[in-house]
């Protein structure tokens, strides 16, 4: 089994999104944890706010499988460029992490205590 950390963010009908999201990933991964959801303004200052949350659970999934399945539930929420309805990235599988600009931002950081994973270690 396969620890992941995936981060999940939605900016139209933020709400019901994020909970349909959470419903999918509590059916993709076993012992799923979720955080509490965090209301965040756009990084590139549109205006427009994004709902935020992190799920952390397990899976005999690869991490290339697991990106394949967080792009279909993306795709079956209708997101395009301009309406994020989900926004589901890979953040961490087993002690590998992803999406390494992400990591810094304060959502990221205000959430992780929120849930358990297995600690980052750095590598040479």
């Amino acid at each position: 089994m396969h620890q992941v950390l995936i981060a999940i963010g939605s900016n139209h009908h933020q709400s019901a999104h994020i909970q349909w999201a959470s419903e999918r990933l509590s059916v993709l991964l076993g012992n799923l944890q979720l955080s509490r959801k965090l209301w965040t303004p756009d990084i590139h200052s549109s205006g427009q706010w994004y709902m935020n949350r992190l799920a952390a659970g397990f899976t005999d999934l690869t991490a290339d499988e697991i990106a394949a399945q967080l792009k279909e539930i993306e795709a079956a929420a209708h997101r395009s460029k301009q309406c994020i309805t989900l926004d589901l990235d890979l953040m961490q599988y087993d002690h590998q992490r992803h999406h390494l600009r992400d990591w810094p931002r304060p959502y990221i950081q205000l959430l992780l205590p929120d849930i358990s994973i297995i600690p980052y270690e750095e590598t040479d």
